[in-house]
């Protein structure tokens, strides 16, 4: 019988697989900013392309890691206390990603832009490797003793089970990136970054596999077959979706191949935490020392109150973030870049795109008038 603590669990996995999908494809949009940005013109509409939705995709960890706060405090504190540095390094990136975004139209300069640029890409690279690298160590195991204090220091945490999580994140993310930039954008850009992406998709089908694989034989909860079984399912549809995605990048079906790509970071998220059941934290110290669903876990009382919350506000907070994807759902164009492409009055804002559409926006008027990311 699910107890309402492991529906929580449930619903944090779901939270942060959300997050990996959404955010993924911003980060790797960012990450290819100065590889597919040949110019100007082409940066600015790579960052018109997630200027409408990259501050709502960030409400997504915000919610994870406040539920993980209200229905988990024990690994909640243990956790960000272990994760200190790589999680306020984290936070650091966010900061300057997102000024970046604000910020980088603001000046007619060459040399302030390029600034910018740089922050949008540092602080989209380093993310996504820290991210695979932490969630990594929560499969493994960290220095937890009997108070389920942290004992190691950073670089107890930079073991080669975790750093392949770091590739594996940073390889998923840059490949959602470059299908979104495809399904985004006209013209010359999106050939290159459909092109970009098979390359990608190579090396994450490679990273992958590896990492699941590795998950898979080393990392399972022992004693807990229905997970285990559940853990290999995910990683083999997790698996399949992935390849098929970089396949059907390969023949131009961007389509198909972001949606196969986003199942593939769903699923494979899905193996992790049913592989981590019912631990949330381990321990390396010992396995008494672990935090499970059952020792980290809040009040029953508390966590009824969480549900009645979630079941009242969370649907709302769905329809409004679906509504703003099909708002900004058409296609953004390099000025110049196709002949007879309709232009749009200056009022419309150059965040005005979205995925799902052939129609196409083309940005107009001084770049430091034009805010990339207005219009949210």
């Amino acid at each position: 019988m699910l107890h309402l603590s492991d529906i929580w669990f449930i619903a944090i996995a779901v939270l942060w697989a959300g997050y990996f999908v959404l955010e993924g494809f911003d980060f790797g949009v960012g990450i290819l900013l100065p590889v597919l940005g040949r110019n100007n013109a082409e940066r600015r509409a790579m960052i018109n392309t997630i200027g409408p939705v990259w501050d709502g995709n960030e409400v997504w960890l915000l919610t994870a890691g406040g539920a993980t706060f209200a229905a988990f405090p024990g690994w909640y504190a243990a956790m960000f206390s272990a994760f200190y540095l790589p999680l306020l390094l984290v936070l650091v990136c966010l900061i300057f990603r997102g000024v970046a975004f604000e910020y980088r139209a603001k000046r007619d300069s060459d040399r302030w832009r390029a600034g910018w640029d740089a922050a949008i890409f540092g602080g989209s690279l380093l993310p996504a490797i820290l991210w695979g690298v932490a969630f990594g160590n929560v499969l493994h195991g960290i220095p937890l003793n009997a108070a389920h204090n942290y004992t190691g220091n950073f670089f107890s945490l930079l073991n080669p089970y975790s750093l392949l999580g770091g590739v594996t994140t940073l390889s998923l993310f840059t490949l959602n990136g470059a299908l979104f930039l495809a399904l985004k954008t006209t013209d010359d850009l999106r050939r290159r970054a459909n092109a970009l992406a098979w390359k990608i998709g190579l090396v994450a089908i490679v990273a992958g596999a590896a990492f699941l694989a590795w998950t898979g034989a080393s990392y399972r909860s022992p004693g807990h077959v229905a997970t285990g079984v559940a853990s290999v399912l995910f990683a083999v549809v997790a698996a399949g979706t992935l390849i098929g995605g970089v396949l059907a990048s390969r023949l131009g079906r961007e389509g198909w191949a972001f949606t196969a790509v986003a199942v593939a970071i769903v699923t494979a998220t899905g193996s992790l935490f049913t592989a981590l059941f019912p631990d949330v934290l381990r321990s390396s110290t010992s396995p008494a020392f672990t935090l499970t669903v059952g020792n980290a876990s809040s009040t029953a009382k508390t966590l009824a109150l969480m549900t009645v919350v979630a079941c009242i506000f969370l649907p709302f907070v769905l329809l409004y973030q679906g509504w703003t994807y099909w708002v900004f759902r058409k296609r953004v164009t390099v000025p110049g870049g196709t002949a007879g492409s309709p232009a749009v009055p200056p009022a419309v804002s150059p965040g005005g795109t979205g995925t799902g559409s052939s129609d196409s926006v083309s940005l107009i008027g001084p770049d430091p008038a034009e805010p990339e990311t207005a219009g949210r």
